[in-house]
């Protein structure tokens, strides 16, 4: 269980999530999957990461669980820096960074393929922002990377999901592939990005990066300054304890 890294084999690394059983990091998780990826990038013998996951699905999330069984708002707050590291070392990650996705890939998942260089799906992949249900908020910066802006409000105020495949035709997600061609279609890819020259390859990606019309880093923590005002206001906490379940009901008792 953990985060893992193994390469480079022809320039390419693979970073591996596992924590079972639905891939929920906890606080730790997510900052040791922001140094593998920083470490992997770093490393001179890298052109390429893929990001992957073991298990049922490519990510869940943060840890509820951990938030709820955690006094006061260490936890949240833990949760809130380490998806910010994660998110950001992949972005600012020396060399792209391929995502390869499988089953679902919920809240902070999308924070990281949104800030992925490129997306290899599985067939059965799935991508959303649970976040109302969940009492939060945030990483509609990174799923603004992947749809247009008035379906990303969509997705994000009703919390469903979409399909690789409708990915796919929006143009974010690369490749859909079988489940167990996954792997292979993602090194394909990041093969042929590292068949290109080391040094060029860095340059390639930090001008790209230069060149992005939003800044991801900013944008993300506006938003995290939402989700910490929920957590004070006890309207997360009231959300979290029925994953949404009661929102209609609790609002119009509120307007009787």
């Amino acid at each position: 269980m953990g985060v893992s890294t193994s390469g480079p084999d022809d320039g390419v690394a693979v970073v591996t999530v596992a924590f079972p059983p639905v891939n929920a990091l906890p606080v730790q998780g997510w900052y040791d999957l922001a140094d593998a990826v920083r470490a992997a990038g770093r490393d001179p013998r890298v052109r390429c990461v893929v990001l992957t996951a073991e298990g049922r699905g490519f990510n869940a999330g943060v840890d509820i669980k951990e938030i709820q069984r955690t006094a006061g708002h260490e936890a949240l707050l833990g949760a809130n820096r380490g998806c910010y590291e994660a998110f950001a070392a992949v972005y600012d990650c020396e060399v792209p960074v391929v995502a390869a996705v499988h089953g679902f890939c919920l809240g902070g998942g999308i924070g990281l393929v949104g800030n992925a260089d490129a997306i290899v799906a599985s067939e059965d992949a799935t991508f959303g922002l649970p976040e109302l249900d969940r009492g939060a908020l945030g990483a509609a910066t990174h799923l603004a990377r992947l749809v247009p802006q008035q379906l990303m409000r969509a997705l994000y105020y009703t919390s469903r999901t979409v399909t690789a495949e409708e990915l796919h035709r929006h143009g974010s997600v690369w490749q859909v592939v079988p489940r167990d061609k996954l792997l292979d279609a993602a090194l394909e890819l990041a093969g042929e990005i590292a068949a290109k020259d080391g040094e060029l390859i860095r340059l390639a990606k930090a001008a790209i990066n230069g060149i992005d019309p939003v800044d991801v880093h900013r944008s993300y923590r506006f938003e995290q300054g939402f989700t910490f005002e929920a957590n004070l206001s006890g309207v997360a906490d009231r959300v979290r304890d029925t994953f949404g379940a009661e929102g209609t009901r609790t609002d119009r008792k509120g307007q009787s």
